[in-house]
């Protein structure tokens, strides 16, 4: 998709895609606000401002215990600001008041109040407050979706390997149950394809189930850069296994064995006698312009009696699997916290490999996204329905709490390691070197957001 494509695209729903991304951030910043807030609130700290937003106030109250609650102008982010702080970094501090155009020093009872004053360890539970609540608010999610909804989970299956792919050449077969994955417990095919996405081409070993026996294969994924509908690209891994799926459209086979058959009836022979067989076959298959080098597939002939039957719904579907596909899981208050829980240290930790390899440079960094991108893909998940949506929201809450921990100076990470290094030493770290770091954080973050934005609109422009 071109640049004058996706602003087209954008223009067209500008509604929609901005008022989508504007309410999950909003939402996302309240809730990592609301964290620093309450805990603040806890430890008996004044807190002076609530904002979301930055920039010039649009409208807001003042309760009644003194905090400004508002929204601001520019909708990307927000802060809570702390009495005695000189910013809302908390990068400073003063121990005077300000009444009118008379300035005045702390009462005791006012630096009772102030964030500065409060024991490091308080100091740290508030800040650390804001990304530990944007982790439990992705938990709480998605546990209010698997306990009330269902989780939707693939079986870990293979229900057909792809000719000439990394499963292929190490030796994966139809039927397949992946049942681990380096050592690491596979539950559902999701979690294959996750593992796989991030290993890029790192060889990975496989413990897997065939038939009643269990065999340990090695497969080396290959790294494939691939490009989404709007013209971001980004690498994964490509294992070459197809999930059990409702099954392949006959028109769409142009082969089988070899054998290139275009008369449907005698296609439909064709894959019943290969069938018969009971082993392993090969068939063609075209997609749009392009034909597949091919799929191994070993179909039940008791789930494709349809092909045989015009009358049946089945009629024009060759099921390679050797069960349903999607399943939705119905767990009950323990299992579906569990359930939220497991989703949500697998998708940080799969978020931290993939950042170490950008690091390392396995992974081009040109898979940064900005706002462009994030947009475009709330705005995607908006129109997917509201389960999509709401995963997606957490998804993007387990980011914003993850990043927030990196410790990099403005953010509360780098808080966190001055708050690490006045327990070592007893005293806090000098505000002028403090000073230094925040300046270098603050030219830093702007640096990763300007480039993140860039490679957007570069990537849409190339």
């Amino acid at each position: 998709m071109s640049l004058f494509d996706l602003f087209q695209l954008i223009a067209s729903n500008i509604w929609f895609y901005g008022g989508v991304f504007i309410l999950v951030l909003s939402v996302l910043v309240f809730v990592h606000e609301w964290g620093h807030y309450i805990v603040a609130r806890l430890c008996g700290v004044r807190v002076e401002t609530f904002s979301i937003g930055f920039g010039k106030e649009l409208f807001g109250y003042t309760d009644a215990h003194g905090t400004r609650w508002k929204f601001s102008l520019i909708p990307l982010g927000g802060y809570v600001k702390m009495f005695g702080d000189t910013d809302p970094a908390s990068s400073g501090h003063l121990d005077e008041v300000k009444e009118g155009e008379k300035i005045r020093p702390m009462s005791a009872a006012e630096k009772k109040e102030a964030f500065f004053a409060k024991p490091v360890a308080q100091r740290a539970a508030i800040v650390f407050a804001g990304p530990a609540i944007n982790f439990l608010f992705a938990i709480l999610l998605l546990f209010g979706l698997y306990s009330f909804y269902g989780q939707p989970v693939t079986p870990p299956m293979a229900s057909a390997v792809i000719v000439g792919s990394a499963a292929d050449k190490g030796g994966f077969e139809p039927h397949d149950k992946i049942l681990s994955i380096d050592g690491q417990e596979i539950k559902r095919f999701e979690d294959i394809r996750r593992i796989v996405m991030v290993a890029l081409d790192t060889p990975l070993e496989f413990e897997i189930k065939r038939g009643e026996e269990v065999v340990v294969l090695t497969a080396t994924p290959e790294k494939q850069e691939l490009t989404d509908r709007f013209g971001f690209s980004h690498s994964r891994g490509m294992l070459g296994i197809i999930g059990p799926s409702q099954g392949l459209a006959v028109k769409n086979i142009t082969a089988v064995n070899g054998r290139e058959i275009e008369d449907p009836a005698k296609k439909r022979q064709a894959l019943l006698s290969a069938m018969s067989k009971g082993k392993p076959y090969k068939i063609s298959l075209k997609r749009g312009e392009e034909t597949t080098d091919g799929l191994i597939v070993n179909p039940l002939k008791e789930l494709n009696e349809g092909l045989s039957n015009e009358e049946s719904l089945d009629y024009n579907a060759l099921v390679v699997a050797n069960k349903k596909g999607e399943e939705v899981l119905r767990h009950g208050l323990l299992n579906g916290m569990r359930a939220a829980v497991t989703e949500t240290w697998g998708i940080t930790r799969s978020t931290l490999h993939a950042i170490g390899q950008i690091f390392t440079g396995t992974r081009s960094a040109t898979e940064l996204g900005g706002i462009i991108r994030i947009g475009a893909i709330a705005g995607d998940m908006a129109q997917s329905g509201f389960l999509a949506i709401v995963t997606f929201t957490a998804l993007l809450s387990i980011n914003l709490g993850l990043i927030n921990l990196f410790p990099i100076p403005m953010l509360d990470g780098g808080h966190l390691v001055f708050y690490s290094l006045e327990a070592v030493k007893g005293k806090p770290i000098s505000e002028k070197a403090q000073e230094v770091a925040f300046r270098f954080g603050f030219v830093l973050l702007v640096g990763m957001m300007i480039f993140a934005n860039l490679n957007d609109i570069v990537q849409l422009i190339m």
